[in-house]
Order: structure tokens, then sequence, then C-alpha cells
């Protein structure tokens, strides 16, 4: 069995083993753009207590002929007794393939700190890694990483694109992403529609529903727990994410949204 390839025209079996990055490494953006804002509300579970945790907001601005993807995620003050997050993620990809051109990611996590701007050079198939503690600190690095590679942002909105309502319930697709010094080829699988489910604080919506592979480390424990819904209807917006991590389990529910391509139709009431 077959479906069509998220990087195109190209058609690939659904056995995940198969590679579907091959030219043409292109994805016409048919489903986001530029001024498009959504936050998003972090729950954290404990012991069966969900505990309202922190924020994320991602934006789509236009910058020098490219799309300027940012993330900005940070712990509300009522939860930083527990642990503390600060995270900006910066992503500027080519309007033509939506491919990562330069990738910048400040991290602060508890104790934890990173500074991370990698360059990709997608034609020698290659990526620079300026990395350390603190930018000041950073220490060039040249990766080969392959061809059509995603940093952990760009990936998001190259996914928004793919036409989901042609897959077969149980179909997966493959997708690549270049972080931590590593190429990480994850696996996603289609769960289907799901009519009529409820958002926390935003009623009820036609979706999509996948289980995506998660990068296991530190936070995500279980390979194949993690649940995402998006809408049915032009945008894809993501809605709400579940998933285990390595203490309890998190919930991420779209609370607010502006600058949306098209109307958000799949929202029942």
């Amino acid at each position: 069995m077959a479906f069509t390839s998220p990087l195109g025209n190209t058609t690939i079996p659904k056995d995940i083993n198969s590679d579907p990055y091959m030219e043409p490494c292109h994805s016409e953006n048919n489903t986001w753009q530029a001024g498009e804002i959504l936050t998003y509300k972090v729950y954290y579970n404990w012991n069966f207590v969900w505990i309202a945790a922190g924020e994320v907001v991602f934006k789509v601005e236009e910058e020098n002929g490219q799309y300027h993807l940012s993330a900005d995620g940070r712990t509300f003050k009522s939860y930083e007794w527990f642990f503390k997050v600060r995270d900006y993620y910066d992503t500027y990809i080519d309007k033509n393939t939506l491919l990562p051109d330069v990738s910048i990611r400040e991290v602060h996590e508890g104790k934890y700190n990173l500074y991370d701007k990698v360059s990709f050079d997608h034609q020698s198939k290659k990526a620079t890694s300026l990395r350390g503690k603190t930018k000041e600190k950073a220490v060039s690095t040249v990766y080969d990483v392959g061809e059509c590679m995603h940093d952990v942002l760009s990936v998001l909105y190259y996914t928004r694109n793919i036409d989901f309502g042609t897959f077969e319930t149980g179909a997966d697709f493959p997708v690549k992403i270049f972080m931590d010094k590593e190429i990480w080829p994850l696996n996603v699988k289609y769960l289907g529609r799901e009519a009529g489910k409820k958002i926390r604080n935003r009623g009820r919506f036609n979706t999509f529903a996948f289980n995506p592979e998660v990068i296991l480390g530190d936070i995500f424990t279980e390979k194949n727990k993690m649940k995402v819904w998006v809408s049915d209807d032009k945008n894809r917006l993501p809605l709400m994410i579940e998933s285990p991590v390595s203490v309890g389990s998190v919930k991420i529910v779209l609370k607010e949204y502006s600058g949306l391509k098209y109307d958000l139709t799949s929202h029942l009431d």
C-alpha cells in the first residue's frame, strides 16, 4: 500500500523502512501564513492532580524573504518552585522548500543551560553547530546530515502541509530532524479522524489524531505514548498534545490563536 509522500508528489510505501527523503526536497506552504500566533497552555499531572505549569507561544514572521519561526516557552511563576523553564527557539526557513537555513536554541531548564546555533547547508548535506553552555563558550562542529533535514521547529510547520485526509487509518510517515548533535529518524502513525474531540476551554472540534515517536531521554521514556490532535480543516492546527514524561504526564492545550490563514471550520461549538 502507498500514500503521498510529505515531500511532494513522490509516492512511497507504507513501510517505515522506505526512505522518503529523496529529491525533490520541496514542500509548498498552503496552510499557514506570516502573522500567525499560537499560544498553548502546559499542564503537568503529578499524583492525579493537573497543575497549570506554563505557556508556549509560537509565531510566524516574514523576514528577508524567509519565514522566521519562533517558540517561547516558560513556566508560570507559581510553578517555578518546582522547576523553572525559559526556552527560546528561532528557525529561519526557505520559503520554497520549508527546510531550515538557521536554527537557534537557547535552553534554560533548572540548572541546565544550552546555546546551540545550527547552520544548514542542504546542498553539501552538512550542518554546522555552534554549541555550548552559553553563546560566548560555544564551539563549532560540522556534521554530515543527509538530504532534506529539518530541525525540531521547522518539522512542525512542514507537517501541517501534509494532506492527512488522503491517509488510511494506521498509515505512518517518517520525518528526520537534526538536534543535539544527532540525526533522529522518527515515525508518525496516523490514527484517523476523531469527531467532536473536546479541547479544554475551547469546545469541540473535528480532528485528525496521531501517535508520533519521541526522542527518548531524560524527559520521554516511552517511545509511542504521545498523542496529538490536529484540526480537521485547512489550517491543520495542533489543538492538544498528551504524553507521559519521566515523572507524571503533560498536556499541552491550545489557549489562543490569531492570524490563521483560513477559518477554523473544524470548531463545532
